[in-house]
């Protein structure tokens, strides 16, 4: 396979690319810049934090789980390239020594450089930046000094040369390697899928690197959408709004601000601010998982999900879509390609539980989207994750619900109705009557919250 792209300012052309390989493991081994360290190497740590530009603007992202062929036309910068041309260091860096942030040292290179990366976009929640960044040495009262000092200094002049994005063609046949392929659009994605029903989908890796990098596996056919801009389209039509199924939860969290907010404060414990910037909408749906984090919130909505195979296509409600664990609604060769959501006003509340605020699996996150009209409750949708073998609507309580009084006894009168809808599972995350327990509590917090009770316990930045 051949991609080029830019490293460092350089353009980079290569060949006989393995589709398997991480940026991590090529930038080591073939180009010896160490700086970009390995440390988790599952995309929890920020070690290997590296800055990227493509179409979606400037980024950090983790590049022990990012895959060779998904740099195709993009730019990328480590820490070795972040200093000027003249040698003279970069405000995070200069901050950094002046404010003495470097301990150990060895996850200080992934500091910086998503640090940098908040330089060059304003980003002033210096918590939140960092959130992917762990630093097992003294802590973070140096680090967050000197982002702060650094963001009274001026980017350097030639920064945004270094990280234009490459000049490349479109996907040809010079960008395929057997049955892997880098893909421009969806009708080309549609026929790769039917040649190669057996093939998996590469948005951005976030899951699907981990069976690389932890299970060594040998993933088959692969088809690299990066490049698709016609499954990153955020569309607004009428009454619905649509997110194209390769939206990353960054710009998908963002689009929600005005109407979901709560949605948005929600996925803002999505991994890191490196996963978020990768992970697609349509990769969190399409891979079942019962903890994902999106779907309970998507369900709650009512989102309507769009999958295609060749020239058909064919909708769903997305609660359809999850058939069992590890079984989805999806024919050999079929793919999502957007999912849809009502542009409706009322109150949608998100409740992530789960052993970290930042970066953890959800042990439940439930999702309540009730309308409440004269004092009654009008119609309800509940949905939860971490309660079934897959995303699943609380139907019993909504039965509850509707149609009742909106007031205490209701509240108490859908107690027993909760145990008809779950029969949540024991893990390392929770028990089962824990579970169940939570659960009926997020749905006293949400009437709680409805009547003006302020339940919050920790500012949540957009």
């Amino acid at each position: 396979m051949k991609i080029s792209f830019h490293l460092n300012g350089e353009r980079v052309d290569l060949a006989g690319v393995d589709p398997q390989t991480t940026l991590l493991d090529w930038l080591r081994e073939e180009r010896a810049l160490t700086g970009t360290k390995e440390g988790c190497n599952e995309g929890d740590c920020g070690a290997c934090t590296v800055m990227i530009r493509d179409d979606s603007g400037l980024r950090a992202l983790n590049a022990c789980i990012l895959l060779m062929p998904q740099l195709h036309g993009r730019s990328v910068v480590t820490v070795e390239g972040l200093a000027s041309r003249d040698g003279s260091l970069h405000p995070v860096q200069k901050a950094m020594v002046t404010h003495h942030g470097s301990q150990c040292g060895f996850c200080t290179p992934g500091i910086v450089m998503s640090l940098a990366v908040a330089h060059a976009a304003g980003e002033k929640d210096v918590d939140a930046v960092l959130a992917g960044n762990l630093c097992r040495c003294t802590g973070y009262a140096p680090i967050v000094r000197a982002a702060e000092a650094a963001r009274a200094e001026k980017t350097p002049d030639d920064f945004l040369g270094r990280i234009a994005p490459a000049p490349v063609g479109p996907a040809e046949d010079d960008l395929t390697e057997g049955a892997a392929a880098v893909i421009d659009s969806a009708d080309a994605l549609a026929d790769w899928c039917l040649a190669h029903p057996e093939g998996h989908i590469v948005g951005g890796a976030t899951d699907l690197g981990l069976h690389v990098t932890k299970g060594l596996k040998d993933l088959g056919p692969l088809a690299f959408v990066g490049r698709c801009r016609d499954l990153k389209q955020i569309s607004i039509s009428g009454r619905e709004m649509t997110f194209g199924a390769g939206v990353s939860i960054t710009d998908m969290a963002r689009a929600l601000i005005p109407m979901h907010p709560d949605f948005t404060a929600m996925l803002s414990r999505f991994g890191s601010v490196q996963v978020r910037n990768a992970a697609t909408i349509g990769g969190n749906i399409a891979n079942g998982s019962p903890i994902g984090d999106a779907p309970p919130a998507l369900i709650a909505l009512g989102a309507t999900l769009h999958l295609r195979r060749g020239a058909e296509r064919r909708s769903m409600p997305l609660e359809s879509f999850f058939l069992d664990y590890g079984k989805q609604d999806r024919q050999p060769g079929e793919f999502v390609e957007a999912v849809s959501i009502p542009r409706q006003t009322d109150r949608l509340a998100c409740y992530k539980l789960s052993k970290r605020f930042d970066q953890d699996i959800s042990a439940v996150c439930g999702c309540f989207n009730i309308h409440v009209n004269e004092g009654r409750v009008a119609r309800a949708r509940i949905a939860f994750g971490g309660m079934a073998g897959v995303p699943k609507r609380a139907r019993a309580v909504e039965a509850a619900l509707t149609g009742q009084p909106w007031n205490d006894d209701t509240i108490a009168l859908a107690w027993t109705a909760w145990e008809e809808d779950f029969q949540p599972l024991s893990d390392m995350r929770a028990s089962a009557s824990y579970r169940l327990e939570t659960a009926r509590n997020m749905l006293i917090r949400y009437y709680l919250e409805d009547l003006g009770a302020q339940t919050r316990v920790r500012a949540v930045s957009a």
